[in-house]
């Protein structure tokens, strides 16, 4: 299958070989099982737009157009993905000392969660090269992403998810028209269902990283924090860290950004939020090791977002720490429930678990020391708090009585 040559897109690259591909074809991985990463002419890209361009245009994640993949005769399956704001936490400031926390929420976004960016992007290019079914394995709100912009583009989708994926995302992903299945296993156990039906169904598979444009889609996330800083960069950014894609594609588009003259002063230290329940890549990084060589075992978080054991691009994500001279912090997850009740009834900020764990995460390294007082930090709220299971609120009074105002 072939699409129309984008603008400024002058090839895929294999992350491990840097062996070129031509952009105009459907790929998977490379020939040697890496991701595959786009490469733009940024001279050309330079040329063609400006940041006053950018900032007159919508707010939404389209006004990068020229840093995307898609070519101006393809339409964007779009289901409206507005720029995300920059929420102050000022509890948080005042108990840690600082003045400069800020969390983009990303669950303003459709289907309430950072998931829109890589699959409207992903998927509007599958479109493009004639894709016709499409199949997933998802924690949760990936597959609620690919049902809701798969349905948009008129795309067929199957989704696989662990069995303990929370209802409310679970009954999403069928309610946007997926065929969907619950797992009894992990996410890994889904993926290995994909890989082995894409012969016998013909689907394609959108597993994180085994295709290259869900990690442009995320970029996004770095060309509006840098538009939303000034164009300066803040000083630390923590994500929560599953697949880890979001970490790659910004840094990929920080660098671009660098080379083309765009932004001004250092890049930021990016830092992998995960749990102590399932941390591949902090404990790799903490052993100084370039690439995840054994998958976590016994996975015990119930923070879904970071649950991927054996992450394919474990690698690339490394690599981002290194080089920003970043690094990766392990949470425990009682902290993180505690953490999201506190700041939902302190801030009226309903972050999800992976967005607590980030505040959990900072805490623990503005103690040992790692965060200073005057950094600018951002952390990443990735979904709404609503699709993540809440305690039951049981208090009741009766009708008809007199009420004992004294009890409330």
């Amino acid at each position: 299958m072939t699409a129309p040559t984008t603008s400024f897109v002058t090839h895929l690259e294999c992350s491990e070989t840097g062996e070129h591909y031509p952009a105009g074809v459907l790929h998977g991985l490379s020939r040697a099982g890496a991701p595959l990463l786009v490469r733009y002419d940024l001279g050309a890209l330079a040329k063609a737009v400006t940041k006053v361009d950018v900032a007159a245009r919508p707010p939404d994640m389209w006004r990068y157009r020229e840093f995307l993949p898609l070519s101006p005769d393809i339409e964007p399956v779009s289901l409206g993905e507005t720029m995300t704001p920059l929420v102050r936490v000022p509890t948080v400031e005042k108990r840690l000392g600082m003045e400069d926390i800020l969390v983009k929420d990303e669950g303003r976004l459709p289907t309430g969660s950072f998931k829109s960016r890589g699959m409207s992007v992903a998927v509007s290019m599958a479109k493009a090269f004639g894709v016709k079914r499409i199949a997933i394995p998802t924690a949760g709100n990936a597959g609620a992403g690919l049902a809701a912009y798969a349905s948009r583009a008129g795309i067929e989708s199957f989704v696989f998810t662990p069995a303990d994926t929370p209802d409310v995302t679970a009954s999403e992903i069928a309610f946007h028209g997926a065929k969907a299945w619950r797992v009894d296993g992990l996410v890994g156990d889904c993926a290995a269902i994909v890989a082995g039906g894409a012969e016998e169904m013909g689907w394609f598979d959108l597993t994180t990283l085994k295709e290259p444009y869900r990690v442009e889609g995320k970029k996004t996330m770095g060309l509006e924090i840098a538009e939303q800083f000034s164009w300066r960069l803040p000083d630390v950014i923590f994500f929560p860290t599953g697949g880890g894609v979001c970490l790659i594609a910004m840094w990929k588009v920080f660098r671009e950004l660098e080379e083309i003259g765009w932004i001004d002063g250092p890049l930021p230290r990016m830092v992998a939020v995960q749990s102590t329940g399932c941390g591949p890549i902090v404990r790799a990084f903490e052993a100084g090791e370039r690439e995840v060589t054994e998958p976590w075992e016994n996975v015990t978080t119930r923070i879904h977002g970071v649950r991927v054991p054996d992450p394919i691009g474990g690698r690339l994500v490394l690599d981002v720490l290194y080089e920003s001279n970043g690094f990766g912090t392990a949470v425990d997850d009682d902290a993180v429930t505690e953490a999201r009740a506190r700041i939902c009834a302190e801030e009226g900020f309903h972050m999800c678990p992976e967005g607590a764990a980030c505040v959990v995460a900072l805490e623990m390294e503005r103690a040992s020391g790692r965060i200073k007082a005057d950094d600018r930090v951002v952390l990443f709220n990735t979904a709404s708090g609503l699709k993540s299971p809440m305690p039951p609120m049981n208090r009741r009074l009766p009708s008809g009585r007199a009420v004992d105002y004294s009890v409330l």
